[in-house]
């Protein structure tokens, strides 16, 4: 691996790494008109406390299951689509795993989720926990991004200054608010983006919107 102009990479976990099912298919398997699921889940007034450690993942879940038994009129229904939500799995990027594996040889690497108290046992079970030397989980720090504060407490744990730390995000606000702390930022799309970045030398001033330094 060449050398890398930063010291750190601080990398999104869901859209970079791992993939989940369409959430539609949740509604489709249980008759439900198509965004039902996702209105009840990702309402921001039971996401952000998820997200932010409020509330445990369970709780979470519990919520959900409420909202959606208004929503749909039937509880049975409520619980069987967060049963099966519950125990769906992730696709795992594989040669993005293999990549921060390589990079976390060079250098450290964090990765930084808006995620719930149920992330690091997720990771454990589909063996991701030494793809980095950090996991940064917004549930167990209080804020999530883009919150100036994550990324901050992300540089913090890997030892860099925010201008040393690439910060890879597929949500173009998260990456966004990291450019506007001063950090080489990556909008990632697809594996090459991720490639080019740390192997194919483009470094910060490649970066796509990437500040100058």
């Amino acid at each position: 691996m060449p050398e890398l102009p930063y010291k750190a990479v601080l990398c999104d976990i869901d859209g970079v790494l791992r993939h989940w099912p369409p959430l539609d298919t949740l509604d489709q398997d249980h008759a439900l008109p198509s965004g039902t699921f996702a209105g009840a889940a990702f309402a921001p007034e039971r996401l952000i406390p998820a997200i932010t450690g409020l509330v445990t993942d369970e709780e979470w879940r519990e919520s959900v299951e409420a909202a959606l038994a208004v929503a749909c009129g039937s509880w049975s229904t409520a619980r069987a689509v967060v049963a099966a939500w519950s125990v769906q799995l992730p696709t795992i990027d594989a040669e993005v795993a293999a990549l921060l594996r390589q990079t976390r040889g060079t250098i450290p690497v964090a990765l930084v989720s808006n995620a719930t108290t149920r992330l690091e046992l997720d990771l454990a079970k589909q063996g991701l926990e030494d793809v980095a030397d950090v996991i940064v989980n917004t549930s167990r720090i209080g804020y999530a991004k883009p919150d100036s504060r994550v990324y901050v407490d992300a540089a913090r744990r890997v030892g860099a200054a925010l201008d040393q730390c690439l910060f890879i995000d597929d949500t173009v606000g998260n990456v966004a608010a990291a450019r506007s702390l001063g950090m080489p930022a990556l909008h990632f799309r697809t594996f090459a983006d991720l490639r080019d970045a740390l192997i194919g030398g483009t470094g910060c001033q490649g970066l796509s919107g990437s500040p100058a330094h």
